[in-house]
């Protein structure tokens, strides 16, 4: 009895197994768009920031000199590794590398804000003690909202001078003092500055966590040098409108 052999059914495609992976960038544009090589990026980029901030805060108590060394200390920062630069060329450099840190301080902990609410439903956290900053913590996102726009506003005030009426280029200590001589303008840099304080407190603390360096031996020195950093920079830079609107200093 003969048999019809049919033909079977051709059946579609099927994927690879391993399929083929997709274009891989160079190594650092790969690490850092791993959850890791933000939270380096964004430890990195902090420290460069509040380096920054502690130097900028030291040489502003310079202010307390008076006005021959306060203008004398901002003439010198536009004339740093003269005449091998030329003027102010370093200065540029300065705030050129101050911007790239903060572009990539801001965009990695706004990457790994959203990393951690598409995986978790979630905001931002680590694993890591939150007892010991726990308000710093929980408002990190608006201290850094109020120092960038507090950012804005120094740079027009007292850099550009579009914010400040009596503004005169050159004149540093005059410009300072009749920036803070305003009670309004006083209150924005006292509020600010305290917002800096919390926002460096909890950086600062959680700096060593995001690199690795991490211990349970080492968390009640890693509390008190984030406290005492913090707190130097923020008397520092609260102290100066303080007592230019209450007459002290004139």
């Amino acid at each position: 009895m003969a048999t019809t052999l049919e033909s079977a059914p051709e059946r579609p495609p099927t994927a690879p197994i391993h399929p083929r992976p997709a274009r891989r960038g160079p190594w650092p544009v790969e690490f850092y768009r791993s959850a890791v090589g933000k939270k380096w990026v964004m430890a990195v980029s902090g420290l460069l920031i509040i380096g920054f901030v502690f130097i900028h805060a030291l040489g502003n108590l310079k202010v307390y000199f008076g006005a021959d060394d306060f203008n004398h200390y901002g003439e010198w920062l536009r004339t740093i590794l003269v005449p091998f630069l030329p003027r102010t060329v370093f200065l540029w450099i300065l705030r050129i590398g101050l911007i790239t840190a903060f572009v990539f301080h801001i965009h990695s902990a706004y990457s790994l804000t959203r990393m951690n609410q598409r995986s978790r439903g979630a905001g931002y956290q680590q694993d890591r003690d939150w007892q010991a900053a726990d308000f710093a913590s929980r408002t990190m996102r608006w201290t850094g909202v109020i120092v960038g726009l507090f950012l804005i506003f120094h740079l027009l005030d007292l850099t550009w001078g579009t914010a400040n009426p009596d503004f005169h280029r050159g004149d540093v200590y005059d410009n300072v003092i009749a920036s803070f001589e305003r009670v309004p303008v006083a209150i924005v840099y006292i509020a600010a500055n305290i917002a800096l304080g919390i926002h460096i407190f909890h950086g600062a603390w959680s700096m060593f966590q995001s690199l690795g360096w991490n211990s349970p031996r080492y968390n009640s020195w890693r509390r008190a040098f984030a406290i005492a950093f913090a707190a130097v920079i923020t008397i520092g830079n609260v102290s100066m409108p303080l007592l230019v609107v209450t007459g002290v200093v004139n």
